[in-house]
């Protein structure tokens, strides 16, 4: 698609070339949402025929063209459709298409989902005359186009902020009511499972497996979203996955799920355990709501959420933690979370669940406070309670965590197989790591993992079927030119 198409008269170009565009802060001209912004959403309802004007799109609040430029404001998007064929629980897979959609914009960067979503507009982009109603027309031609089932839409997008705040408790009671829906159901009564490739546009090698007690990493689709989908648009990016046969119960391989990722991601990935964070853990691309991260010193795992501006006890942001999560790979420890899979009773079964995590934002535990075990919840540090390692580590002893049991009093032990250092893959599968802003990392590996990737500037060492004790390892910065 492009100018001499359907959007002959839209400023920009518009098409699939442009996913995956990033536009860096200097060539911003406004900021929609995003980490800095704690009040965004995007949302989709079903309405009856007669409460939808076809193609109508409202701006409410100032366009992007008289908002000062660099600003970063609250944001929200709106969507109503009405069609003969439409159902209620369609709502969240139309939703994603946003997403998808939003991309196809030349200028314009549409990033995460739901009450995450951070969107940027270029420069370049608003000088040639894009701005939302634009992005509205955009919006309206591809969704009846993509899905011949939507009859009607109108868009609304939101820049007042008390308007944005007002809609946004409403959007994130819809969620959670989506989200209730499936709750109750498991992997076990279904023969089918659902596969995403949304997001391989930035992450090639990611497929998403979305099941009942596995809820997609944005948090956006449900396994009945999933059905949905595969209803609304047959040969699109959301498709059925037959399960085949198990393979591994209790940590959750299914040859049905092992062959299509392996197929959708060209042989990247051949095998992925639903519920693991080590041993051949789902890939992520980087819209997941969380991530979990590896504290080797106290073989546990923190789990940190986007909008967590801090530092982790590891001496690491989000923004690094997730540089070593996201890009389609599977690397042990690092794994992408949707806060629905944090709810299931297979969340990282096959690691111990939530007896395996040790530490999050105070937010992320409060969300959680009804999932978590009342047993466990006093027991799992936050920011609060616990700022370095040693402090973590005070912590989990004093409060007679589960995961104390687990440390190992050995010697230090001669690692098995040789480090193999090996160049960072093309930055389109394996983003850039963030060195640690900390001037020397300590690390204490305590456990055996099949592969564990620790990142180091220009190089990634490879640590492959390998158990190593030791009681420091130190990772420096070495000086420019040496």
């Amino acid at each position: 698609m492009s100018k001499s198409g359907m959007f002959a008269d839209i400023p920009v170009d518009v098409g699939i070339t442009y996913e995956g565009e990033r536009i860096r802060k200097p060539a911003m001209h406004v900021e929609l949402g995003g980490p800095d912004i704690k009040e965004k959403f995007e949302l989709l309802r079903v309405r009856k025929p007669e409460e939808v004007e076809d193609e109508k799109i409202t701006v409410i609040g100032p366009d992007v063209d008289q908002i000062p430029e660099g600003s970063k404001i609250p944001f929200g998007i709106y969507i109503e459709v009405a069609g003969k064929e439409l159902e209620e629980d369609m709502e969240g897979v139309m939703e994603r298409r946003i997403h998808d959609f939003s991309n196809w914009i030349q200028g314009f960067m549409h990033l995460n989902q739901r009450d995450t979503i951070w969107l940027r507009m270029d420069k370049k982009a608003v000088k040639k005359g894009l701005n939302l109603k634009v992005v509205g027309k955009v919006l309206c031609r591809l969704y009846k186009s993509e899905l011949p089932i939507i009859e009607k839409i109108q868009v609304t997008f939101i820049t007042d902020p008390e308007e944005v705040k007002k809609r946004y408790e409403e959007a994130r009671q819809v969620y959670e009511k989506r989200d209730a829906r499936v709750r109750g159901m498991t992997d076990d009564e279904v023969d089918v499972f659902y596969g995403c490739t949304l997001c391989q546009s930035f992450a090639p090698s990611h497929v998403c497996v979305i099941t009942p007690q596995r809820y997609a990493n944005c948090g956006a689709i449900s396994w009945l979203d999933g059905r949905a989908a595969a209803k609304v648009d047959p040969k699109g990016p959301i498709f059925a996955i037959p399960k085949g046969e198990c393979l591994d119960e209790w940590a959750g391989e299914w040859s049905g799920a092992n062959k299509v990722v392996a197929e959708k991601s060209l042989g990247e990935v051949t095998r992925v355990k639903l519920y693991s964070a080590f041993d051949y853990p789902h890939t992520s691309c980087g819209c997941f709501e969380c991530t979990t991260f590896y504290v080797p010193e106290c073989d546990g795992l923190g789990i940190v959420h986007r909008d967590f501006k801090g530092v982790t006890p590891t001496g690491l942001t989000f923004g690094a933690i997730a540089d070593s999560t996201a890009g389609g790979r599977q690397v042990p420890g690092f794994h992408g979370l949707s806060y629905e899979y944090m709810r299931s009773k297979k969340f990282l079964r096959a690691d111990g669940g939530w007896e395996r995590i040790i530490w999050m934002p105070k937010e992320v535990k409060e969300r959680m406070k009804d999932y978590i075990p009342a047993e466990l919840y006093d027991k799992i540090a936050t920011e609060e309670d616990a700022k370095t390692v040693d402090e973590l580590k005070a912590f989990l002893e004093a409060r007679n965590h589960p995961v104390v049991s687990r440390w190992k009093k050995e010697e230090v032990a001669a690692p098995t197989a040789p480090a193999e250092a090996v160049a960072p893959a093309p930055a389109a599968t394996m983003p850039q790591a963030v060195t640690p802003t900390a001037p020397q990392m300590a690390v204490t590996p305590v456990a055996t993992l099949p592969e564990m990737v620790v990142p180091a500037g220009g190089i990634s060492f490879i640590f492959k079927n390998v158990k190593i004790y030791a009681e420091k390892l130190i990772i420096r910065r070495s000086k420019e030119g040496k």
